[in-house]
């Protein structure tokens, strides 16, 4: 899954690729450097980034999701979202996933939105507000409490009609650094087994701020610890850097999953 943000102010690559001309550019590359998804943000999940209305995302969003389903129709696009507007939005525009930071706890709209639509549904863990969803908490376990939280939300979303679940730990969303490495490590115990998992550990401080190190910095370290949770089960990388992380899918193909082997 390579990373298109539209936003001005993402930590990291923000005000690259918010024209419909530079976000098609981009969507170009992603695919070319191996990604099979493209995840469509039009709001900054940061800390302290500017919060948006729905209204404010469709209007970032504009025509740029038809527009690449016109010119890559073999692209999955998922829309990185927390509002049911702008999901019903992206639906109409041709949206193939929906991922939700939120766990449906931002927009109490969004999993009877997810169920009309029929969509795969990206579950991810996180506080349950978007004022507190940075905030570090104590987790005892924190493996048992995303276990928890993934056992409650998809009981929900099943009871509803939504099948096509897909489970994200929630990297960089108000957990330690001890923490993520543990989830990281116990990559295998997380989630039910029978649902996909997606790791996004793409440019998080987790990893650079301990080394003292930029986001941009730190390829070959979360490039090591993508391999890992590959060899742990993971499906899905979110990441900034197809590329690379292409060269790890490759390698973990070819040289340790003899599932995918003749």
């Amino acid at each position: 899954m390579g990373i298109l943000n539209l936003t001005p102010d993402s930590f990291s690559d923000g005000g690259r690729f918010n024209t419909e001309n530079s976000a098609l550019k981009h969507t170009e590359k992603l695919l070319k450097d191996g990604a099979e998804i493209i995840d469509i943000g039009p709001q900054s999940t940061r800390p302290n980034a500017d919060f948006l209305s729905a209204d404010e995302e469709i209007n970032r969003l504009g025509n740029i999701i038809s527009s690449i389903k016109k010119e890559f129709p073999e692209a999955l696009i998922s829309l990185d979202t927390f509002y049911a507007k702008t999901v019903k939005f992206g639906f109409n525009e041709g949206i193939d996933i929906i991922n939700d930071i939120s766990g449906g706890q931002f927009d109490h709209e969004m999993f009877k939105t997810v169920s009309e639509t029929g969509l795969p549904y990206i579950l991810m863990h996180v506080n349950n507000s978007y004022k507190t969803m940075h905030e570090k908490i104590s987790f005892d376990d924190i493996t048992l409490a995303v276990n928890k939280y993934f056992s409650e939300k998809t009981l929900e979303l099943l009871k509803i009609g939504v099948k096509d679940i897909i489970l994200d730990p929630g990297f960089g969303f108000g957990k330690t650094v001890e923490d993520q490495m543990k989830m990281i490590d116990e990559t295998e115990f997380l989630g039910f087994g029978n649902l996909p998992l997606l790791i996004g550990i793409s440019r998080k401080s987790f990893i650079y701020k301990p080394l003292d190190k930029s986001p941009l910095d730190i390829n070959e370290e979360t490039q090591k610890l993508h391999l890992k949770v590959l060899e742990k089960g993971a499906k899905i990388l979110r990441v900034h850097d197809v590329a690379e992380a292409k060269k790890t899918v490759d390698y973990f193909i070819e040289n340790i999953d003899l599932n995918f082997k003749s």
